[in-house]
């Protein structure tokens, strides 16, 4: 077997890290299902714990939480936390469990593509005939797919109507994909030659990578004067939500297609987003 098809190989960083236990931990994240980038994500949030701390404990974890406040903001620091406790319990620590801080203070979402700027990115592409790029778009903001769940869809999938996979946590996952977009893709496909197999390939055949995606849609953003904060692959994940409750007021559907553990998360996607909010205000506010 190539070595290609191993996957990556955990190699250890610098620090007061313990190499035997860190690959546990990616062993443990491997076998959940955990995309590239989220093994990346969680292994540097262990090392930056292991470079302030030796040991896990109740105490050591109290103080790693403490930090994080004092220097990210409440999202990065949940998902630190949350790598911490996935550490702990690939080592069966399951006492020494780090609650996540409440979100209260985040009521509204930054740096959502709005309708406008999304229509105008797939329609430039259209006009430019780039019908890769316009299909990453339109896939992406039409199933609210994560970018690493984006790259596992095959041809196969869209004849369908439907990819299943296996998401966070080991839950199985059914992402749907619009009549409207297969009516679009199909044709597309069969034109590309891509019958069978991935759809997401570069012109070398090998899939298009995450960071590559994410590279390339801010070119496209500054290509059709799109402000470049807001277009990056999850970015159209936030616009399908919106767009969801928006059209049909069911998030606990909402959660279940976005593939989220608790309808907590989703409640984020009721809040309107910084620049909505000023037009409201703008809109309102004339006294």
């Amino acid at each position: 077997m190539k070595q290609a098809d191993k996957g990556p190989v955990y190699s250890p960083g610098c620090g007061n890290e313990q190499p035997a236990e860190m690959a546990i931990f990616y062993d443990f994240l491997r076998r959940k299902g955990a995309s590239e980038n989220t093994i990346h994500v969680y292994m540097a949030s262990v090392r930056l714990y292991h470079r302030l701390y030796q040991d896990v404990t109740a105490e050591n974890l109290q103080l790693f939480k403490s930090w994080l406040i004092k220097h990210y903001k409440p999202s990065t620091v949940n998902t630190r936390i949350y790598a911490i406790n996935q550490y702990a319990a690939s080592l069966s620590l399951t006492a020494e469990k780090l609650p996540c801080i409440k979100m209260h203070d985040c009521v509204f979402l930054e740096n959502v593509i709005s309708n406008e700027d999304y229509c105008r990115l797939k329609g430039g592409l259209r006009r430019d005939k780039n019908m890769r790029w316009y299909f990453v778009v339109r896939f992406l903001a039409a199933t609210g797919v994560r970018v690493s769940e984006l790259l596992q869809i095959k041809a196969e999938h869209v004849r369908m109507g439907y990819f299943d996979l296996c998401s966070k946590g080991g839950k199985m996952r059914r992402i749907y994909f619009p009549e409207s977009l297969r009516q679009e893709a199909l044709p597309w496909l069969q034109e590309a030659g891509l019958n069978t197999g991935f759809i997401f390939t570069n012109r070398r055949g090998d899939l298009i990578t995450p960071r590559g995606i994410h590279s390339q849609l801010k070119v496209l953003a500054k290509r059709y004067g799109i402000p470049e904060k807001t277009v990056y692959p999850h970015a159209f994940r936030h616009r399908f939500a919106i767009n969801f409750l928006d059209k049909f007021n069911d998030i606990s559907l909402l959660a279940d297609l976005l593939g989220h553990d608790s309808v907590e998360t989703t409640k984020i996607y009721l809040t309107k987003s910084s620049e909505e909010q000023r037009e409201l205000i703008d809109s309102i506010v004339t006294w």
